[in-house]
């Protein structure tokens, strides 16, 4: 059942104030959110977040004009509320180990970020694509300073390049996060990544 009101908000913003219009962005993003997480990047059609919200399509590209702003938004929120995770070590390849294990939860947000990133590296998506470059430098320079902080504490030998371990520990994980979605049964991300945990320490 679509609501006259949502079609009022999206022909004029202000009326009720930002308030009302930021309270239903969040709605609109916590039912994205669900939807990615138990039916996959394929139910994230505009229309189908629409229908599920009870709003019109038009209302609905109001917050979110195009797939690729509302995809964004949701991956964005997603990281915004993984950065709570009780159980983040603080530790290089430690948080991508942690992080692969909460991912077996829910697998339709680790396909969204696998879509993403195909639609990266193709024409037509300029924006995703510098979501993308920028998340990558920025996890790079994140893990980077984990890694020299290790090393400063004996955990990792100092003779590896920190950006460089940090590239080899993302393309690990994004790739293991790829066999994992095509073969759940064959693949076991967070061993994976426990055992490069294992190759990097100093010798005894």
């Amino acid at each position: 059942m679509t609501h006259p009101a949502d079609d009022a908000d999206a022909a004029q913003p202000r009326r009720g104030g930002y308030r009302k219009g930021a309270e239903r962005r969040t709605q609109i993003l916590d039912e994205m959110i669900r939807m990615v997480a138990e039916q996959g990047v394929d139910a994230s059609s505009l229309r189908s977040v629409a229908e599920a919200l009870g709003i019109t399509h038009a209302a609905l590209r109001h917050y979110f004009p195009s797939r690729d702003e509302l995809l964004l938004a949701v991956y964005r929120e997603h990281e915004v509320r993984e950065q709570g995770a009780p159980d983040r070590m603080k530790s290089a390849i430690g948080d991508m180990r942690e992080s692969a294990s909460r991912n077996r939860a829910v697998p339709g947000l680790v396909q969204l970020y696998t879509t993403l990133a195909a639609d990266a590296v193709q024409e037509g998506h300029p924006a995703t694509r510098d979501f993308m470059r920028e998340r990558f430098a920025r996890l790079r320079a994140e893990l980077a300073a984990l890694i020299e902080a290790d090393q400063a504490s004996g955990r990792i030998r100092a003779d590896l390049d920190p950006a460089d371990l940090a590239s080899l520990s993302i393309a690990a994980s994004d790739g293991l996060q790829v066999q994992w979605l095509l073969d759940p049964d064959a693949v076991d991300g967070e061993r994976v990544l426990r055992l490069l945990e294992q190759l990097v320490p100093p010798p005894p």
